[in-house]
């Protein structure tokens, strides 16, 4: 039978209600910096832009051959490797393979984390105030309450009793901020007083500067899953790592997950339900990564060297660069409006990422990426050193 054009129902809208990508309006000002003579610089997004390491190449073409499906929870070797990993690296005592999970990307973990911990509208999730928009994105994904804080001491008791995830992002996108294990240590007795579980991001985990780097005779940046963290015990606790950064494999999208053995099982379930699956190929790859320590070691020399060009050539200008101590950005106010800044060094053909892309506390901030080639940070910092910084009012 068909439908007469005044019976119809009303017509519906689908898809998710999201706010657009902010990266969208960075549109003009790449156009501005485009025009520059000598052509645009683009320190705003921290994509890896060197070669992806000869033993990890090796490790995927061994592998291509995979013609069956692999598994949601990963191989037994790769779960493994992964253990000793943060037994050696990230001065974990001792882990349990099972309690390990590689995921497609940290990116699609931090969105759908909420999701799969059954979160729903009567729920908080407390991110940093200064932090990677995807936090906010996977809350609104499950309808709970995104509440921005770096403490919950700052939370009233009625949200307090609400909130069912903390986020730790350390060290911190964009600010490069670390948060010592002291500091760690409350939060997660904090939080399981709450009956909350506590994720930590800790992507840039091998990219410690200064103080924070232990090539140079630093301390390592402290992991979640430490001892002096949680007590010894995984209860409650997620650490999440990516091998974007450390090995140049943004494009793999490889990275994993490790902590509470009950939430992991739980979240294997879901992802076998959902397909949410690393391809067999990726993880042979991560395995031999995480197995070579020597390409770490290389790679992170690059980027001290770039950090050490353009840190002086900012603040010779009069950017004030705060935090900063890890991870693969320079976190630098002017004193303005963050877009008066942006359009500034656009117009020296300078692509950076705007503070306010990260909430309201970054108003007044850029992030500038170390990840730009050499040729392309020696260009920043020439083009920097030759610039007049405007003074304007801060908005």
């Amino acid at each position: 039978m068909s439908a007469q054009p005044d019976s119809l129902a009303p017509a519906r809208t689908f898809g998710l209600n999201l706010p657009d990508y902010p990266w969208d309006a960075m549109a003009p000002y790449k156009a501005i910096a485009a025009r520059h003579t000598d052509g645009p610089v683009d320190l705003s997004l921290g994509t890896p832009v060197d070669s992806t390491p000869d033993v990890v190449r090796e490790a995927l073409i061994r592998s291509a051959n995979a013609p069956g499906y692999p598994g949601a929870h990963g191989t037994a070797s790769l779960r493994e490797a992964i253990a000793q990993w943060f037994i050696r690296r990230r001065g974990v005592d001792s882990l349990d393979p099972q309690s390990i999970m590689p995921t497609v990307g940290s990116k699609e973990l931090i969105a759908w984390l909420p999701f799969m911990l059954g979160l729903g509208p009567m729920d908080v999730v407390v991110r940093p105030k200064i932090a990677y928009p995807t936090y906010d994105i996977g809350a609104k994904l499950c309808g709970a309450t995104s509440v921005a804080c770096d403490s919950l001491e700052e939370l009233d008791p009625a949200t307090l009793r609400r909130v069912r995830l903390v986020w730790i992002n350390s060290p911190g996108n964009p600010t490069g901020q670390v948060r010592d294990a002291q500091s760690m240590k409350t939060l997660v007795a904090q939080a399981r007083e709450l009956g909350a579980v506590v994720a930590s991001d800790e992507c840039y985990a091998e990219l410690g500067w200064d103080s924070w780097d232990t090539e140079t005779g630093g301390e390592r940046i402290p992991c979640v899953l430490e001892s002096e963290v949680s007590g010894g015990s995984t209860q409650g606790l997620l650490s999440l790592y990516s091998l974007s950064k450390q090995s140049n494999l943004a494009g793999y999208r490889a990275a994993f997950v490790a902590g509470d053995e009950k939430i992991m099982a739980s979240l294997v379930n879901t992802r076998k339900h959902a397909g949410m699956i690393v391809p067999s190929p990726i993880m042979a790859a991560m395995e031999a990564a995480l197995n070579d320590e020597e390409h770490v070691r290389i790679q992170k020399a690059a980027y001290r060297q770039r950090r050490e060009i353009l840190l002086p050539a900012l603040q010779s200008i009069g950017f004030n660069v705060e935090h900063s101590e890890a991870g693969l950005y320079l976190w630098a106010t002017a004193g303005q409006d963050t877009w008066h800044t942006v359009q500034f060094l656009a117009e020296q053909g300078i692509i950076v990422g705007p503070g306010s892309f990260y909430g309201r506390a970054g108003e007044g901030y850029v992030r500038f990426s170390i990840t730009g080639s050499d040729e392309c940070i020696a260009a920043a910092a020439e083009r920097l050193t030759a610039a007049e910084l405007p003074r304007k009012a801060h908005s």
